[in-house]
């Protein structure tokens, strides 16, 4: 298939313009609203004659009026139908179509109309909770209230930030569980009404704000009837609203009992480890589906094997509450081998823009066991150099060789609680220096980044 690429004028020199077939420029900057020239962007795949636009995993992807201005200009949108994501992209509404569905939720509200209703809502639920942006993403409009005190503050903050990240300041309010694992359950289903899902990943390694930094697949320690349970909710869920494509349903797992938390209708930035596990192209299923395939099996062709584990590689200043570090990239070495992916943009004389999330490059990992995945994942992250920027990669080799991490007994308190223990005090925004997170490990070759 050949390609039609789209950049800023400032991501001119990205990799994904020199590897496409064609590339066109959509606007001058600032970037990230060049993304968002809807008008651009469609005048484009007309000139160039597309016949689909993939939205990625930003932007546009959940974006309803996208889809729909795709179909009436004749473009496949490579995704769900609109109707779907406008039901399931609106939090509070998800959760709401999920209870009718009969999937356990957690406690909370639909959409808050005033402070005034946040109080009577939370005194109701019981504290502590916490305030969600209903068009959020990546803990954006996200906000943890431990007592009436902080509710007011915690309100305006939340939808002050909901309204700049996403336009829409409106928040709900839930129950805060007290250390859940965060698994999500990643499922396809096409325009004939077969649904599949395709297991579950564990993302509960997460830095302050809920931000996920290392993933994988299977998970580990799961009671097989709670594996189950998760993945007959997300069939159920996805017969439900009619879904199509691929997408991810979220959930929190304390013990025995799971809630959904939201779904996103696109491809997750974690997908590689269920790839890798299952031996399916996700993005390539995607493409098929929007061309009105069959998926061409059924859930009983499916099984996993092995286990696989992600990395995600941020440009980020790990002592300085994950500060983002834009720059000139001087070097850049990445790792291979057997079990190795790497999926990245990044190139040495390459420059990091201030504009987007600040990931560089997801380093997968794959064996036969959890232990030779965790194995092969140090070793690469051992060969992976960048210079120019710092970046997370020791941090990340310090979670992988944390006694919790190694056993499998973690959850999304993992990371801020390790950090406690070894007194390094943690804030909402951002993790403070580190120091020593577990097992001593040989020392790295090379530093990586400035000194």
């Amino acid at each position: 298939m050949r390609t039609v690429a789209i950049f800023s004028q400032p991501d001119r020199e990205s990799l994904h313009v020199r590897q496409a077939d064609e590339a066109f420029c959509v606007g001058p900057g600032p970037a990230a609203r060049s993304y968002l020239n809807v008008p651009n962007i469609i005048s484009t795949a007309l000139i160039t004659g597309c016949d689909a636009i993939h939205p990625g995993y930003g932007f546009l992807a959940e974006n309803a009026r996208f889809a729909e201005i795709c179909a009436d200009h004749g473009l496949t949108f490579i995704g769900p139908q609109p109707a779907v994501i406008a039901m399931m992209g609106d939090k509070a509404t998800a959760k709401r179509i999920m209870r009718e569905a009969g999937v356990p939720t957690t406690p909370g509200t639909d959409v808050l109309g005033s402070v005034e209703e946040a109080y009577a809502a939370a005194a109701a639920i019981g504290y502590p909770v916490l305030l969600k942006a209903t068009a959020g993403g990546g803990g954006k409009g996200m906000r943890v209230v431990e007592d009436a005190r902080d509710l007011a503050r915690a309100y305006a903050s939340a939808t002050a930030e909901a309204e700049a990240s996403f336009k829409d300041g409106r928040v709900y309010l839930e129950k805060l569980i007290r250390g859940p694992r965060h698994l999500e359950v990643q499922v396809l289903g096409d325009d004939d009404g077969n649904i599949v899902h395709l297991g579950e990943r564990d993302c509960s390694v997460q830095k302050p704000a809920h931000l996920k930094l290392i993933e994988e697949s299977p998970a580990v320690h799961l009671p097989a009837r709670t594996r189950n349970k998760l993945h007959e909710m997300a069939v159920q869920a996805c017969r439900h609203v009619g879904y199509t494509n691929a997408g991810t349903l979220e959930f929190l797992a304390v013990g025995d009992d799971v809630y959904f938390m939201e779904m996103n209708t696109r491809i997750q930035v974690e997908h590689p480890v269920t790839e890798m596990v299952y031996g399916i192209d996700l993005v390539k299923e995607q493409i098929r589906i929007a061309a009105g395939e069959p998926l061409g099996y059924a859930q009983s062709d499916l099984a996993s094997r092995g286990h696989a584990i992600e990395c995600r590689i941020n440009a980020e200043d790990t002592r300085n509450h994950f500060a983002p570090a834009a720059g000139a990239v001087s070097k850049v070495v990445f790792p291979g081998g057997p079990g190795i992916r790497v999926d990245t943009h990044l190139y040495a004389g390459a420059t990091i823009p201030p504009y987007y999330d600040s990931m560089l490059a997801k380093v997968v990992a794959f064996g036969d066991t959890r232990e030779i995945a965790i194995a092969r994942m140090e070793r690469a992250l051992r060969e992976t150099l960048i210079e120019g920027v710092r970046t997370t990669i020791d941090l990340c080799l310090e979670i992988l060789a944390a006694p919790a991490f190694r056993e499998g007994r973690y959850d999304i308190e993992f990371l801020p609680n390790l950090l406690t223990e070894i007194g390094a005090p943690v804030s909402l925004n951002g993790t403070p220096p580190l120091g020593e997170l577990g097992a001593a490990r040989p020392p790295r070759a090379k530093p990586v980044g400035p000194p």
